[in-house]
């Protein structure tokens, strides 16, 4: 368990939040982790432990295209059963606020949107799990349609508009990132006037030169985060601590 964050550092938080004019947030695993669920990238997360498969492979091969189905049935009943923490509502009613500009995560969960989060103050850079679509014309389809047809047929599904095929709305391995998000994303980072780093290594292109464009453009740069990140020595103010609950009492003190 993190060590609790004190007074102090949560009185630093309150004041740079309200002092700002412009607020971006950047969300990583370490927010999710909190919810239970488990960590993909870290020393001992999924990947550590399975293969992850590659974009490629799903676009060529019928048994590899079922067994990402497969494992993306098993992380979605993972979602439902993680709830929102006090981290993710209170950047929800952060960013509620006149000096909210938008949030960008890395996290595929759907916890953010669950927590009271507007999605038009979303980029979810690496996806979303809990959606599919068509791959050729973006057709959407549920996770529970997805599943309806493999337990049907025992085959992948396939577009029903276009006969595309089907996938996760996810970054996969090898897929390229979208370049609209990547833009968005961008500019948001160089509109703020303080960047909120929360749960994220920092590790992870393109996310991680996010905060750097932030500072480049001005803005501040908070990190709350597990772990050390690359960016603490340059960040102005660094907060290890356990995420809910230092966010948590952030949000009740502006309440204040």
């Amino acid at each position: 368990m993190m060590d609790a964050s004190t007074d102090a550092q949560v009185a630093q938080i309150v004041e740079l939040i309200a002092n700002a004019r412009s607020i971006a947030f950047l969300s990583g695993a370490g927010i999710s982790t909190e919810s239970g669920i488990a960590d993909f990238r870290s020393p001992g997360g999924i990947w550590s432990k399975i293969k992850p498969i590659q974009y490629q492979d799903i676009l060529s091969d019928e048994d590899i295209r079922l067994e990402d189905w497969r494992r993306r049935f098993h992380f979605q009943a993972e979602f439902d059963a993680a709830e929102p923490n006090d981290g993710h509502r209170a950047i929800a009613e952060i960013l509620k606020g006149d000096s909210g500009l938008g949030l960008v995560t890395q996290n595929i969960d759907g916890l953010h949107q669950r927590s009271g989060l507007d999605e038009a103050q979303m980029i979810e850079i690496h996806g979303n799990g809990t959606r599919a679509a068509c791959l050729t014309c973006e057709s959407p389809m549920s996770l529970a349609e997805a599943k309806g047809i493999i337990e049907k047929s025992g085959r992948a599904p396939r577009c029903r508009r276009c006969d595309g095929l089907v996938k996760a709305n996810v970054i996969s391995f090898g897929q390229p990132m979208p370049v609209d998000k990547v833009v968005a994303a961008t500019r948001m980072a160089q509109a703020c006037d303080l960047f909120v780093v929360v749960g994220s290594s920092l590790v992870v292109q393109p996310v991680a030169t996010l905060p750097v464009q932030a500072m480049q453009s001005g803005a501040k740069l908070l990190i709350i985060n597990r772990d050390p990140t690359p960016l603490d020595s340059v960040a102005d103010l660094v907060v290890h601590a356990d995420l809910g609950a230092t966010l948590g009492d952030v949000a009740r003190k502006l309440a204040t």
